[in-house]
């Protein structure tokens, strides 16, 4: 049995790694807390949880965290790196589900989020989450950076074709979508029923704060310098990310698709949540709602050098709170898989 706590569990990343842990038998939920519903039960804010769940949601201030084996910080950016430390120095180990410290040039990180790092010290000894590449890395880890929702997917389509080093990576393009929980709870006129219903438009343009966690992941893929153009857009559902990815294959390099399909699937053989579709099959955002898998299908569309990718995931499964939980599972010594295979959900 493990003790974990959550710091800032009331909002949709929160009640998702609820949902995912309190079922298990080998994990002990210490605290969960929030500043703004401290003492309110925990099931009055997420009626879901009814039958399953006790707590009381907990005063940031007033909790033991010492009590834990581990804490996942599920709090907006610039939370973690203040509170963070101190655990990790009593022998906490942490899993950090905000950007903190998945940006390893704390310059690029202060730019993008207009925040100065408070602890940079421990930027260079977090080791991202991405189970698919660093998963040696990340059991031996005493705080892992979770990845963000689109850095998953598209760092994951575009993984074999970078290891291979088929493609030209100064051409790169990621178009994506997400569902409008990627926005979080807090209320917002872009993410109302009436903005975002019945609607679709692209965002953050001009630079998302996501892009430079890409294209630091996907320089650490191929040892060649990225330049990825990447737009996302707000999709009117609640979960799922779609991302169509675009890279030319390289000057002399010929590739089928019968060859790429055979590379995918080789890359990923042994990936519990990553699933190769066959040949000609198009992933859904609904095939992977509520799970942890990512879909991807590889093509190259008639004949010509541009491989296109598809990827999708729920954004807040292995997009957030499900890529947590596995990554808590290989830092405790636990099956990668524990709590996680719980099958789509369909319509």
């Amino acid at each position: 049995m493990i003790n974990v706590g959550i710091i800032g569990g009331s909002g949709y990343t929160g009640v998702e790694l609820l949902r995912l842990l309190l079922p298990r038998t080998d994990v002990s939920i210490r605290f969960v807390s929030s500043r703004a519903h401290a003492g309110t039960r925990v099931d009055e804010q997420f009626t879901s949880l009814r039958g399953h769940c006790d707590l009381e949601f907990s005063d940031p201030a007033t909790i033991n965290q010492a009590e834990c084996d581990l804490v996942f910080f599920a709090t907006p950016n610039g939370t973690a790196m203040h509170q963070a430390p101190a655990l990790l120095e009593a022998g906490v180990k942490v899993v950090d589900l905000s950007a903190d410290y998945r940006i390893k040039d704390i310059g690029t990180w202060e730019r993008w989020y207009g925040l100065t790092h408070t602890s940079p010290a421990w930027v260079e000894r977090a080791v991202y989450g991405l189970p698919e590449i660093n998963r040696e890395a990340i059991r031996s880890a005493d705080l892992v950076a979770n990845p963000g929702c689109y850095p998953t997917t598209v760092q994951l389509g575009f993984l074999p074709l970078l290891e291979a080093g088929l493609v030209d990576t100064k051409s790169l393009i990621a178009d994506a979508k997400s569902g409008v929980s990627g926005a979080g709870r807090a209320a917002s006129v872009p993410t109302l029923l009436a903005e975002a219903s019945d609607n679709f438009k692209a965002y953050g343009v001009s630079g998302h704060r996501h892009l430079p966690e890409i294209e630091q992941g996907l320089t650490f893929m191929s040892d060649s310098p990225i330049d990825l153009t990447f737009t996302p857009h707000l999709l009117p559902i609640i979960r799922g990310i779609h991302a169509t990815l675009y890279a030319p294959l390289k000057s002399g390099v010929s590739a089928s698709e019968e060859e790429l399909q055979a590379l995918f699937e080789s890359r990923f053989k042994s990936e519990p949540f990553v699933d190769v579709l066959p040949s000609g099959v198009y992933p859904e955002t609904r095939s992977v709602k509520g799970s942890n898998t990512v879909r991807l299908s590889v093509l190259k569309p008639q004949g010509r050098n541009t491989v296109v990718v598809l990827a999708v995931e729920d954004n807040l499964v292995k997009g957030a709170a499900g890529q947590a939980v596995q990554n808590m599972n290989l830092m405790m010594g636990m099956e990668e898989t524990e709590g996680l295979q719980g099958l789509p959900l369909l319509p």
